[in-house]
């Protein structure tokens, strides 16, 4: 899949600025088992498809993962709350509600990271500051500043090892100590790159009159008809799942006992959670849905370019337009007009 290609990343950034904050809300308050599943399934196949399965692999695995891991051990070996005991350590009782509870907290930071990676792939800088430039400027610019971070930082690296490199001293030459010393070396290096990026930016922002009042501003987003019905959609998915959360359907408590709202699954509970499923999958089923658009075009075009011309169907005008293409070379240059006997006629 080509993640240049999302159907949904070409909406308006009100659009989805608000899917993300919508998503990401109910994954970190929410600590139902089945939206939480629900969430995560939506979360990597939209990620999948942006960045790719190799990379969001990598990513879980290296980053996510362990995180996973360590909170999921942490919660129970210090919270002992729950009536079911599995086994005792020196910190107290284990019990299964605290490792359940434990699982469930650490899906919920594993799944609101997965959609941000989501959000920084398509909630630019530029989109960031439409929607915020004139609200709050300042805090607009820092946070686009802060969500960058991370990639401007690690390309950086990438820049400062290679130079370093070159004369010997990355981290990978020489003992221990010299590792250390070549390691602050880099540090110190991009935390001055980072400070001096900073103030340019600021400089420029400021010489461009950024943040001062009555200043206009060029953009190229529009909130056209398409923005308007995948609004619409959201929003009638968003009520389905309110008035399902209202009834109890999201509701999970794991102290002291495990009890979780809409099991066993009524008709009410379903249409919850598919309504929920629509809004998670929304992303990546609108982009399948413009790959298919795609196709078929696609296919059409080839089929009408295949099909021979005394196959296709004859348009208005395409008399006219046969008679000027069978013109010869003496009718051209007498302007369409042939002679016969001497005399000009019109050729009709």
């Amino acid at each position: 899949m080509n993640k240049r290609s999302d159907a949904f990343s070409a909406c308006h950034p009100a659009v989805n600025f608000f899917y993300f904050m919508l998503v990401l809300l109910v994954t970190m308050f929410l600590s139902h088992p089945v939206l939480l599943g629900i969430s995560f399934l939506g979360a990597f196949f939209y990620a999948v498809r942006l960045k790719g399965w190799k990379a969001v692999a990598k990513f879980n695995l290296i980053f996510t993962l362990p995180a996973m891991v360590i909170v999921a051990f942490i919660n129970p070996a210090f919270n002992h709350y729950g009536v079911t005991t599995l086994f005792y350590l020196k910190t107290g009782p284990v019990t299964l509600e605290a490792i359940v509870y434990g699982i469930v907290l650490a899906s919920m930071l594993f799944i609101a990271i997965l959609w941000f990676s989501c959000y920084n792939e398509v909630m630019t800088t530029d989109k960031f500051v439409y929607l915020f430039g004139r609200v709050i400027p300042a805090l607009s610019l820092v946070l686009s500043m802060v969500f960058r971070f991370v990639p401007k930082f690690n390309a950086q690296v990438k820049v400062i090892r290679s130079g370093q490199k070159c004369v010997g001293r990355d981290m990978s030459n020489g003992k221990l100590i010299k590792k250390i010393r070549y390691g602050l070396t880099i540090l110190s290096i991009l935390i001055t790159w980072a400070l001096e990026n900073a103030i340019d930016t600021s400089d420029s922002m400021r010489a461009r009159g950024y943040g001062l009042r009555g200043r206009s501003s060029f953009s190229i987003y529009h909130f056209d008809r398409r923005d308007v019905t995948v609004t619409g959609i959201l929003a009638g998915l968003l009520g389905v799942c309110l008035l399902g959360f209202h009834y109890g359907f999201s509701f999970a408590q794991y102290d002291p006992v495990i009890k979780i709202g809409g099991i066993p699954l009524t008709p009410w509970s379903v249409i919850t959670y598919l309504a929920w499923t629509f809004i998670c999958f929304f992303p990546f089923l609108l982009g399948l849905w413009e790959d298919e658009s795609f196709k078929r075009l696609e296919k059409k075009m080839r089929m009408d370019r295949d099909i021979p011309w005394y196959l296709k169907e004859d348009e208005p005008g395409s008399e006219q337009k046969v008679l000027e293409t069978d013109m010869t070379f003496t009718e051209y240059m007498n302007g369409g007009k042939e002679t016969e006997g001497g005399t000009e006629c019109e050729l009709y």
